[in-house]
C-alpha cells in the first residue's frame, strides 16, 4: 500500500507541476457553476432547494474529463519508456495501476470539495434532502472510480494519447448511452441484463438518496475488472518488451 501511495503521490504533483489539475477543476467548476446557477433548468428555475440539476451535469461533464486525465497515466509512460524504469523496480504492475488510479481518483474528489459551496448555498434556500445529497455525491465519486478504470484500460493498451482518450470515450458510451437505449428495446432477461449495465440507472438511484448495495457493488465491479484489464495489458506488454 505505501508504494501505491507513493506514486499515487507523485502523479498527483504531476497534475498540478503541469496545470493539468487547475484546468479541469476550473472547467469542471465553470460548467457545472454555469449549468446549475445560470442557465438552462437551473436552480432557481425549478424552484427546489436540490441539487440533482448540478448530479446531472456532473454526470456528463465527468464522462469527458476523466479520459481526459487518464489519457496519459500509461500510455505517455509507455511512449517515453519510463514504464520499463518503473517495472524494474521493487514495484508490481498491480501496484502501478493503483497508484495511478488512486491519483486520477483524488483529483476528481478535489474538484467535487470545491463544489461544496453549492451544498452549502442550496442548504441556505429552503429545506434540503441532505441524504439525497450525499448520496449524489456518493454516486459521483463512484462513477469517475468506474471510468478512470476505463480510462486507465484504454491507456494500456496503446503509446498514444489521444487513441487513449477516443477509446476510454468509446467504451464510456455504452454504460453512459447505449446500454440504456438498448435495455429500454429489448423485453425480458436481456432487456433487464442491458439496463442492469447501465450507469445512468445505477447513477440516478444513488443521487436520489437510495443507498442500494447492488448500486454499490455494480460500480465496484466495473472499477475492479477495468483495473484487472490495465493490470493485464501492462504485464503483457512489459513480457513482450
Amino acid at each position: 500500500m505505501d508504494k501505491i501511495w507513493i506514486i499515487a503521490k507523485r502523479e498527483l504533483a504531476s497534475f498540478f507541476d503541469s496545470l493539468i489539475a487547475y484546468v479541469m477543476i476550473i472547467l469542471f467548476l465553470g460548467m457545472s457553476g454555469f449549468f446549475t446557477w445560470l442557465f438552462g433548468n437551473n436552480i432557481f428555475l425549478i424552484n427546489q432547494a436540490s441539487l440533482q440539476v448540478f448530479f446531472g451535469i456532473g454526470f456528463w461533464t465527468l464522462f469527458f474529463f476523466i479520459p481526459a486525465i487518464t489519457m496519459r497515466m500509461l500510455a505517455e509512460e509507455t511512449r517515453s519508456g519510463t514504464i520499463e524504469l518503473l517495472s524494474t523496480k521493487a514495484i508490481t504492475d498491480w501496484q502501478i495501476v493503483g497508484g495511478k488510479f488512486l491519483a486520477c481518483l483524488l483529483l476528481v474528489v478535489i474538484a467535487l470539495f470545491c463544489t461544496l459551496p453549492y451544498y452549502i448555498t442550496v442548504s441556505q434556500l429552503g429545506s434540503v434532502d441532505h441524504g439525497g445529497i450525499l448520496g449524489g455525491y456518493l454516486g459521483l465519486i463512484l462513477l469517475s472510480a468506474g471510468y478512470i478504470s476505463i480510462g486507465l484500460f484504454a491507456s494500456s493498451i496503446t503509446n498514444n494519447q489521444i487513441v487513449a482518450f477516443l477509446f476510454a470515450l468509446f467504451i464510456g458510451i455504452f454504460f453512459q448511452i447505449l446500454f440504456d437505449v438498448m435495455g429500454s428495446t429489448f423485453r425480458g432477461g436481456l432487456g433487464s441484463t442491458l439496463n442492469y449495465l447501465s450507469m445512468r440507472a445505477h447513477f440516478e438511484s444513488l443521487s436520489r438518496g437510495v443507498i442500494d448495495s447492488r448500486d454499490i457493488v455494480y460500480f465496484l465491479s466495473i472499477t475492479l475488472v477495468g483495473l484487472l484489464f490495465s493490470q493485464s495489458m501492462l504485464s503483457r506488454r512489459n513480457w513482450q518488451s
